[in-house]
This record gives structure tokens, sequence and C-alpha cells, in this order.
């Protein structure tokens, strides 16, 4: 097997008739051990190793799912998505898929990895939460302070709002089975380079296990510019979302530092039936006013709204609206 070339598969999800699972395919990808260091110099060096990489352009990749084999080519940036539907019927909860990039020729295996396919029980509730300033503190909104955070602190230093895992904890387990909690779909900014450090900073403090969805892949010489990417693209994976589940009800999360309320109720509009709850962390209160107006044209289409300074207010309403049992 190659060992210049990588594969990183990330959280997929879906239903039998639509499973979905993507990943980088690497030439390069420098190696990336966390040692969970206060110390400046430490956590500097590893940033900016996870953006050292090289994509391997347009590799052949292979998909193995319950003996299903299902073929594939990566775009430029060595990013590639398999979508397809299941020969045999799905159970809910995490499945297992195999991935092997090709050779140009096709006739040789020179990478492989496995990853995870999350597929939840149709009734149950899912959820979709950005990150930055939603979960965690991170100030998106003034690139010199979200750099700041991101080179002084590591992924287990990172800090959470309060009550904020409380709140995900309670609503994952909420109307369903034990074993089978609710889905939830982390929708970011942040680039696929910050994923493996997102990933160290949700399991350690204990938030709900979901799929990412995040931006496209920068190199190193960009990583001044990490998080800059235009916003229109959370909008359009938001609505993958929605089309990829269209019996599930979905609940919102977002905060009002950057277009989140916008997005939210641009999608408001175009599937109001689709939607439960949409829920606002107030991080910038000169946006208030702005960010109420559009709540308010959000519940106009029967959906439950939550302006939140708190994530304490936030279980309250959710309560209220009988998210939470």
């Amino acid at each position: 097997m190659n060992k210049k070339a990588s594969l990183k598969v990330y959280h997929g999800y879906g239903h039998t008739h639509n499973l979905v699972v993507y990943g980088h395919v690497f030439k390069l990808k420098a190696k990336t051990t966390q040692n969970f260091s206060d110390n400046f110099f430490v956590n500097m060096v590893h940033l900016f190793k996870l953006f050292v990489v090289k994509p391997y352009a347009f590799a052949k990749v292979r998909l193995n799912f319950h003996g299903q084999v299902v073929y594939q080519k990566a775009e430029y940036d060595g990013f590639f998505k398999f979508e397809w539907k299941a020969e045999n019927e799905v159970a809910a909860g995490w499945h297992a898929v195999k991935i092997e990039a090709l050779s140009d020729s096709g006739d040789q295996v020179i990478a492989e990895a496995e990853g995870e396919i999350f597929v939840p029980h149709i009734t149950q509730y899912a959820f979709i939460s950005d990150i930055d300033d939603t979960i965690m503190v991170s100030h998106s909104a003034k690139l010199t302070r979200r750099l700041r955070e991101l080179f002084i602190k590591n992924p287990r230093t990172r800090r959470t709002f309060p009550a904020v895992q409380e709140h995900y904890q309670l609503l994952a387990h909420a109307h369903t089975e034990i074993g089978q909690p609710n889905p939830f779909f982390y929708v970011s900014s942040s680039e696929w380079n910050l994923y493996d450090y997102l990933l160290e900073m949700f399991r350690f403090n204990e938030l709900p296990e979901g799929a990412f969805l995040l931006n496209q892949l920068k190199r190193w010489k960009n990583l001044f510019k990490i998080g800059k990417t235009g916003h229109e693209g959370k909008l359009l994976r938001v609505m993958r979302m929605i089309n990829a589940f269209p019996h599930q009800l979905f609940v919102f999360f977002g905060d009002n530092s950057q277009q989140d309320p916008m997005i939210y109720q641009t999608i408001a509009e175009k599937y109001p039936n689709n939607i439960a709850a949409v829920y606002i962390r107030n991080i910038r209160p000169e946006r208030q006013a702005e960010t109420e107006n559009l709540l308010k044209k959000i519940a106009q289409k029967k959906i439950k709204t939550c302006l939140f300074t708190d994530s304490s207010e936030a279980i309250e309403h959710s309560k209220q609206i009988g998210l939470i049992i």
C-alpha cells in the first residue's frame, strides 16, 4: 500500500434510500498528534500542521457498505462524497463503512480507512447546530480574537457555554429509545482541516455524537483566512440536510454574531413544515432588535423561536414546547 497516500473519512448520515458519506484523499498530510498543551508555541505548531496537506486531486475511490460496492472520483481538492441507495433495509443506529483509494489505473488499493454512518429513527427530531459562538466561545466575528482562541487553547481547554452540554444531551435522548439518540448535525464555517480538533473538543465536553458539515479544505498559506468562507455555503449545507430527511422535524441552533438568523429565516420560508423550532444565542446585544425581527418572521410560519443568552433559558423553553419531556 502506498504510504504517500492517505484517507480521511468523516461521519456520514442518511436512511435506506439516501445514504451519504464523505472524506478527503491526501498525497501528503502532516502528522498531527495533539499534546493538549497550554503552551502557545506547541498549540501553534499543531494548528499549523492541520493545514499542511496536499490533496490527491481526482483520486479514484471505492466504498464497501454491507457488501455493496460503489465507485466515485474525488474533486480537485481531494474531497469525495458518496451518495447512494442501500440494496437492503438499513436499521437505525451507527453503521461501519469502508473506503479505499485506488491507483490511477484502478487496479491497486493505495490507502484505506473506515468511517461510520448514522441512520436516525424516522420519528425522531433532528438537530442542526452552529458551533462557533453557539456551542463554544470563538469570537468568530473578529478574526484576531478567533485566531487567538485557536492558537492559545487546545481542544480540551476551549470554553463551551454553560449548560450547553446539558441542553444538547437532554434533546438527544428525548422522545426516543435507549441506544437510539436523536441525530445532531454540526454546521460550521470552519474548514475540514479542523475536523479532528472539533471532534476531540466535542467528545471531551461530552456533547452528542454527530455528523460535521464543514467548509472547504485550506492549505497552510491560507491559515490566517480560516472561517472566512461565505455563509451561503452554510445555507446550502443545511438545505441538503432537510432534503436528505424530508420526513424529519428539525430544530436549529445558532447565534447572532454573524448570519445565522438570516440563514434560518431563509430556510424557514422554503421549508416551514420541516422545522419545529429555532434557537438563537444572543451574542451581540446591539443586534438584538434585528434578530428579534427575523425571529418574528420565522414565528409567522408557526415555528417556535427562542432568543436566549444563557442555555438554561433555552432548556426551559424546550421543556415548555415539549422538546424535552
